[in-house]
């Protein structure tokens, strides 16, 4: 594993720290009018989403952590609540990897099977599991749409097909398929 110097930590780097892999998400380099010059940054763990500040000078180092980022793809949920596992697919190797809810976050909300992910493995397990740009998700509950409404205005909530809530505008009708950014968790546009 490579050291990390002061000039090499950026944001998106990963990093072991105590033991697990933490990931950079913000880095501020600060050079007071007395005194050294320090960085400041943001870490989050890779492992269960704690996040935390550290006060870096510039003799400090940090181990880079050897985690990979690969393509895998969803094959089933297995499991009720907090106990569920999601099992993903190496397409090359056809292995199996089981993600727990730790490692999925908020990605659950959006996969409801057969998508394929980014996944993060760190000493051959799931810490991470990012979901794709954009899927294609059915309402299964929502107010009825009126004739007349149009997507000037407001919008009303929807239950997804994964248990997901999104607004969705006005005329938007359940049993229809909408795509969903799950960046933000917005409503995109109707899948005709």
């Amino acid at each position: 594993m490579a050291t990390l110097g002061l000039n090499d930590v950026k944001t998106g780097k990963k990093i072991l720290h105590n033991g697990d892999p933490w990931i950079i998400t913000e880095a501020d380099f600060v050079k007071p009018g007395k005194g050294q010059a320090f960085t400041r940054i943001r870490i989050r763990n890779l492992k269960d989403g704690r996040t935390t500040e550290q006060t870096l000078k510039s003799s400090d180092s940090f181990e880079e952590a050897d985690v990979t980022d690969t393509d895998m793809q969803l094959s089933f949920i297995d499991g009720i609540g907090k106990d569920r596992v999601w099992n993903f697919m190496n397409m090359e190797t056809f292995e199996m990897v089981p993600a727990s809810l730790a490692a999925m976050g908020d990605t659950w909300k959006w996969l409801k099977g057969e998508e394929e992910c980014v996944v993060t493995l760190f000493n051959g397990n799931i810490v991470a599991v990012q979901a794709p740009k954009f899927v294609e998700l059915k309402i299964v509950e929502t107010d009825p749409g009126v004739r007349g409404d149009t997507s000037g205005g407001g919008g009303k909530p929807a239950t997804l097909e994964t248990g997901a809530v999104v607004r969705v505008p006005l005329f938007v009708n359940q049993d229809e398929v909408i795509k969903v950014d799950t960046r933000t968790g917005e409503y995109d546009s109707r899948v005709k």
